[in-house]
């Protein structure tokens, strides 16, 4: 008898345009590199001209975007920027918190977490070294995309299209450092392949950025991690680079087997 109500409650409330639409965001975040709208129509099983119009409307809303070549399409990042005015990212923030923190505790140094945000990045953690000397970023401060290790680590682990979409929403914020597009790709599968990055800071002389993504369940980064690396030219034995490369690759690690068990 419940078992009839409940479909009875589920035929009354049937909403077929929204559930086309969630099908089609559903089918294409579990796709790397995106589907032809032909894909989409024999994958979900429905008529060629509906799935047209609702993938144009998605287009429009941003929620999905189209290859250059016009004929495949992908996820947007546009979920992800609503998700973080939503109690999820709170949950991130929450499990993060106590993992960087014991990173900074044994390596000795600051980090952040941020993540893609309108065009730029978002500092959504951030916890100081134990040291009387530090380097940090205030927290929701908005960083680059381009020019910064966390951007193109950001960049590195998306798909082309969310790659271009990332791109076009950009704006350059103060100090910006101009770097050419071939370079940036090159750059990017440099990352891809590392599994990381290591570069010298383009804002900080001195600075040593190391960050690391937080991939989701599709491969792509939902977050990164850096650690603007200081080393000391005192008498005073630091960890050194490589160890807290390996500190933070161990923390990105933990955090995400956590987020897996609790998912």
């Amino acid at each position: 008898m419940m078992e009839a109500e409940e479909r009875d409650d589920a035929d009354r409330y049937r909403a077929p345009a929204l559930d086309k639409g969630l099908d089609i965001l559903e089918l294409l975040a579990e796709q790397k590199d995106g589907l032809t709208r032909a894909e989409i129509t024999k994958l979900l099983g429905r008529n060629a001209s509906e799935m047209y119009r609702m993938l144009e409307r998605l287009v429009a809303r941003q929620y999905v975007v189209r290859s250059a070549g016009g004929d495949r399409y992908s996820l947007s990042l546009k979920l992800y920027a609503l998700a973080h005015r939503h109690p999820p990212m709170n949950r991130l923030i929450y499990e993060a918190l106590p993992l960087m923190q014991r990173f900074s505790d044994r390596a000795e140094q600051s980090c952040h977490l941020v993540v893609y945000d309108r065009g730029n990045l978002l500092v959504i953690a951030q916890v100081d070294g134990p040291g009387t000397w530090g380097m940090s970023v205030r927290l929701g401060s908005r960083v680059g995309l381009i020019d910064t290790g966390s951007g193109r680590v950001m960049l590195a682990f998306q798909t082309g299209e969310q790659r271009e979409h990332m791109l076009a929403e950009h704006t350059k914020v103060k100090g910006e450092v101009t770097i050419d597009r071939d370079a940036l790709e090159q750059t990017c599968e440099q990352i891809r392949t590392a599994g990381f990055s290591q570069k010298d800071s383009q804002q900080i002389f001195g600075v040593t950025d190391l960050t690391f993504p937080l991939l989701g369940p599709s491969g792509q980064a939902i977050a990164a991690l850096t650690c603007p690396y200081l080393r000391r030219i005192d008498e005073y034995v630091a960890p050194t680079l490589d160890a807290v490369t390996v500190l933070l690759r161990e923390t990105l690690e933990a955090l995400s087997m956590f987020r897996e068990d609790t998912g």
